[in-house]
């Protein structure tokens, strides 16, 4: 048996960070909360009213999201808001040791936005926070001993929600969430989620369609790799494209789509699109196209093409994916359905095989079959 030497408190308390909660500023809570309950099978299980603001915690499978919107100008809400219209504003993360993280993090050169503070009455034992991208900051939460899924600071459980019946739609955990960054901060953001935060790197790709270009880099925290981020710049000598789209929209670097996995798409994709939830429609080309590219191994031609699924896949596997159409007023923020097979990487064959098909449909061409 190989002894791994110990690592310093410090960097220790980094290793095996997960996602607590992710938290979005919105304008109005009661719409924002009605449509991840309506439209996405969301169970409310908490209640915030304080401190300048009001806040919903919802939760379905292992994720938990908090809605937050604004009282009072001087709570951070407001200008976010303000700034960058509704988006995540926090992707607080789970620690062994907040202390220890927060140290690691500010020695490393994070930004120090909450010093740690312990909590008592049901919340989480310690909270301290760093900044992260653009106005996104990482609240730090150290949770007692085997405890599960807890609620923020703050709020009240909502009686019985934990035992009322479930009205999800499969959707389990956040795989991944995407980030649209400047150009040029491609490669010092991901250096800062190495050095400050323990991230490793474990994917680059260059992806080109048509005339537009982006970079990408994928990070992912140490040891089970729980939290993953996708790290997306455009590439200037490029004509612009829908990353330069969303950095003007938002007024600069930010969370761009929250990707939630699902034991089943096809299931997931057809009980979202049955409370209203619309998606991108995928061109019938792209199906056509398909079987030269991918021998389906689950789920059927017939029901990929019904509900606008893509497929791709690498050597551990295949995945089905899906995004959202936006309804944010600035089309900033969308979300997407994604089920993996045994891959591991993110769908990129699946843009270059949709341009292909769009420029099919396009042209009046006919795919080969």
């Amino acid at each position: 048996m190989t002894v791994l030497p110990a690592l310093p408190p410090a960097k220790a308390a980094l290793d095996g960070l997960a996602i607590d909660y992710v938290e979005l500023y919105v304008e109005d809570l009661e719409p924002a909360v009605s449509g991840w309950v309506d439209g996405y099978g969301f169970t409310v299980v908490g209640t915030r009213g304080s401190g300048g603001s009001r806040g919903a915690a919802l939760r379905q499978g292992r994720t938990t999201l908090v809605v937050t919107a604004a009282d009072s100008a001087s709570h951070p809400a407001s200008s976010y808001v303000a700034t960058h219209g509704e988006g995540v504003a926090d992707i607080a993360l789970r620690t062994t040791d907040v202390a220890g993280a927060f140290a690691a993090a500010v020695a490393a050169g994070a930004r120090p936005v909450r010093e740690p503070a312990r909590h008592g009455g049901g919340q989480p034992a310690v909270t301290a926070a760093v900044g992260g991208f653009g106005d996104v900051v990482h609240t730090l939460v150290e949770r007692a001993p085997g405890e599960g899924p807890g609620l923020p600071p703050g709020f009240v459980p909502v009686p019985g929600a934990a035992e009322s019946p479930a009205t999800g739609v499969g959707l389990l955990d956040v795989d991944h969430i995407a980030v649209c960054l400047d150009a040029g901060d491609l490669v010092g953001t991901a250096r800062f989620y190495e050095r400050a935060l323990g991230f490793r790197e474990i994917y680059a790709e260059r992806i080109e369609v048509g005339v537009q270009a982006m970079e990408s880099k994928v990070v992912q925290s140490a040891g089970a790799g729980a939290v993953t981020l996708t790290l997306i710049e455009p590439d200037p000598r490029s004509q612009p494209g829908q990353i330069d789209d969303f950095l003007k929209g938002h007024h600069g670097p930010g969370v761009q789509h929250l990707a939630f996995s699902s034991a089943d798409a096809v299931g997931a994709v057809r009980a979202l699109a049955g409370r209203g939830v619309a998606f991108l429609r995928t061109p019938g080309t792209y199906y056509d196209l398909l079987g030269e590219r991918i021998g389906l191994r689950t789920h059927t031609l017939e029901d990929l093409r019904a509900t606008h699924l893509l497929v791709d896949e690498d050597h551990g596997g295949q995945l089905f994916q899906i995004f959202t159409a936006s309804t944010h007023p600035r089309r900033t923020l969308f979300h997407e359905v994604i089920e993996r097979q045994g891959a591991r990487t993110f769908g990129s064959a699946n843009i270059k095989a949709l341009y292909e098909a769009v420029e099919l449909e396009r042209t009046g061409q006919r795919a080969p079959r």
